[in-house]
């Protein structure tokens, strides 16, 4: 619960600051991560908006927004996420309800849209909130401040 709180308030400040007002990029001689096959490229030196942000294509977008197999997921719970790094480029959750990388797919309570997933874990307790992609947000139109609840899916 106090984790929520300081995150609640930590996200809070950072709304006020605007994603347009924060300088995500690397320093300068860092080299920028270079993505896997089919994942979207990493953001543009000097991105400032949300759109600049999100490499990704209309058809990785169509693709993780597509229906999954029936009875090929099994539901790991329940999470309150937040924006995580805008800078890590594709669909992603950091979360504490898995133990390794895998696909997966989160689905957004407010509004029941759902979008395919890396599922990454994160060391902290299963209560402890996930972080989420900007463009895993976008698909899911719930905004990009604030804590969403996301029931989350093992593919």
């Amino acid at each position: 619960m106090r984790r929520a709180l300081l995150l609640a308030f930590g996200l809070a400040a950072c709304g006020q600051l605007g994603l347009r007002d924060a300088d995500l990029s690397p320093p300068p001689g860092m080299p920028r991560p270079m993505p896997r096959p089919g994942e979207a490229a990493a953001p543009p030196a000097g991105a400032a908006t949300a759109e600049a942000f999100d490499t990704t294509t209309a058809a990785q977008r169509a693709e993780a927004t597509e229906a999954p197999a029936p009875a090929s997921e099994q539901k790991l719970g329940r999470t309150v996420a937040t924006l995580g790094s805008p800078a890590d480029p594709g669909f992603w959750l950091e979360t504490p309800l898995t133990d390794r990388v895998r696909p997966g797919r989160v689905v957004a309570v407010a509004n029941g849209k759902s979008v395919k997933v890396e599922l990454r874990p994160i060391d902290a307790p299963e209560g402890a909130g996930s972080r989420i992609s900007l463009p895993a947000l976008r698909l899911l139109e719930v905004g990009l401040a604030g804590l969403h609840e996301l029931d989350v899916f093992a593919r």
